[in-house]
């Protein structure tokens, strides 16, 4: 990354990493419908709810079994939404928006994807360490979404502002670790975590590690130090990452399903 970013290259290496993203989708999601180890893995999503005992008279926790949640198809589809990200911005209408975005120290298309993607991981995480409760679920979604979403925030009102306003990243931060207890109480609630098999603790390691530098290459962005005085720089590095974490993550996970 040391010659010159201009919006001419960030457009075939978006299209470059669409295709990779692609690729590897496709394989694992080849692999889900065609290895039975792989399409029988399924975990199971859970209701609970309150109902009175008539017998005990006093109101008791039910749990109700939703539906059976296809890991291995998910993990790919991790993967694809990535890439259908990248062909949007490759396209003529998002390469418009995305040049004129970069320009002022935006790239929109970058949260709302990690806003979806990044919070299916963390869900399929918890799912690896127990978190069955659909509510939960449901919460832990949002929550991440929404963490994404106040990195959107950071570079839309710091377009306009000579110094930088750290509110929407220490909100953002705020959020994205609400998730990370929620899983640190079901690691250590179990009373022997030497039982939970290494591929969960090396799924959640990386992506623990991965969830720090994206962070580190905003106040990089922010604090324009050395090549990150080009936005395009930090851009670039989003992306590597982006590539880079993902398919660490979905492949750790897909080694685990693998398992005995």
């Amino acid at each position: 990354m040391s010659k010159k970013i201009t919006n001419t290259s960030l457009k075939k290496f978006n299209t470059f990493m669409g295709f990779l993203h692609l690729i590897q989708g496709a394989l694992m999601l080849w692999f889900a419908l065609n290895i039975d180890k792989i399409s029988s893995f399924k975990v199971p999503i859970r209701s609970y709810f309150l109902t009175f005992d008539t017998t005990q008279m006093r109101l008791v926790t039910e749990t109700k079994e939703l539906f059976d949640f296809p890991f291995g198809i998910v993990v790919s589809m991790f993967l694809f939404i990535s890439a259908i990200a990248h062909f949007i911005i490759v396209s003529p209408w998002g390469n418009k928006i995305y040049n004129k975005d970069l320009e002022k120290g935006i790239n929109r298309f970058r949260w709302y994807e990690y806003a979806v993607s990044s919070s299916l991981m963390i869900v399929l995480i918890s799912l690896l360490f127990g978190v069955y409760d659909i509510g939960s679920l449901i919460l832990i979604f949002v929550v991440n979404a929404v963490m994404n979403l106040f990195g959107l925030v950071m570079e839309e009102i710091n377009q306009y502002k000579e110094k930088t306003d750290w509110k929407p990243f220490i909100f953002g931060t705020i959020a994205g670790l609400a998730p990370w207890v929620v899983v640190i109480l079901y690691a250590f609630g179990n009373s022997s975590p030497s039982e939970v098999p290494w591929f969960v603790y090396a799924l959640a390691g990386s992506y623990f590690v991965f969830f720090n530098l994206f962070p580190v290459n905003m106040i990089l962005q922010y604090k324009k130090v050395g090549k990150w005085k080009d936005y395009r720089y930090g851009e670039k590095a989003y992306i590597v990452l982006s590539l880079v974490a993902k398919s660490v993550l979905a492949w750790i996970a897909f080694a685990g399903v693998m398992q005995p």
